[in-house]
């Protein structure tokens, strides 16, 4: 195939789908790049259940790390540490990312890059679009625009990733997003406190199991 594409990858159950959208029209290889991941054994964890997915489906999988990533990645979204998650410091932190990989995409003599972000409900698609094509123009090389959700997308990576055992996470991956994770669950157990006794006990246990799972990573 002449169509080399560079495949941005943030985790494996999204990697899943558009893997199989992508296979019949792409030779592409996977790219590893997530300095925003957090905490460490979180970042371990995804790039090991990717590892896992890459063997089933034999393609090439690039790591991409350096000693500064998490400074870089800091320095850019730190000022807006307060933001809600899809405002300018999900915007910042996904144009560090796809520049990354576009760089490498453009040194590497691929035809085009592109990313799995947008299979997830929680990304806008328009806004990862926008910054792909942008970093296209400055680097002068195709960004592949998609919104993977759409067609089933997002339920099909959900439906593989039960198949194939995948962890899910339940926050995005940054500390930002970990937090705002936490706060939701103890803002439930909150809510909970004030419901009947049978029902509060549902809810706080749920609002705790989140919580554990989002310390967790």
């Amino acid at each position: 195939m002449s169509n080399k594409l560079l495949l941005h990858t943030c985790c494996a159950p999204c990697l899943s789908s558009v893997e199989e959208q992508l296979r019949a029209g792409y030779s592409l290889d996977i790219f590893w790049y997530n300095p925003n991941i957090y905490p460490e054994h979180e970042y371990e964890r995804r790039l090991s259940e990717l590892k896992r997915f890459q063997e089933i489906i034999d393609k090439p999988l690039i790591i991409h790390e350096a000693t500064n990533d998490l400074e870089e990645w800091t320095a850019v979204t730190i000022d807006f540490a307060r933001d809600p998650e899809g405002q300018r410091r999900c915007r910042e932190c996904i144009s560090f990312r796809l520049k990354k990989t576009a760089e490498f995409a453009k040194n590497n003599n691929y035809n085009i890059f592109t990313t799995t972000l947008t299979v997830s409900p929680h990304k806008n698609s328009k806004m990862v679009n926008m910054i792909g094509e942008k970093i296209s123009q400055e680097l002068d090389i195709p960004f592949l625009q998609a919104d993977f959700k759409k067609n089933n997308g997002y339920l099909r990576s959900v439906e593989l990733a039960k198949y194939y055992g995948f962890y899910r996470q339940d926050y995005c991956g940054c500390i930002y997003s970990m937090n705002e994770s936490i706060a939701r669950a103890l803002a439930k157990e909150k809510r909970a406190q004030s419901l009947p006794t049978s029902a509060a006990a549902s809810a706080s246990s749920a609002a705790t199991e989140a919580s554990a799972a989002a310390r967790r990573g």
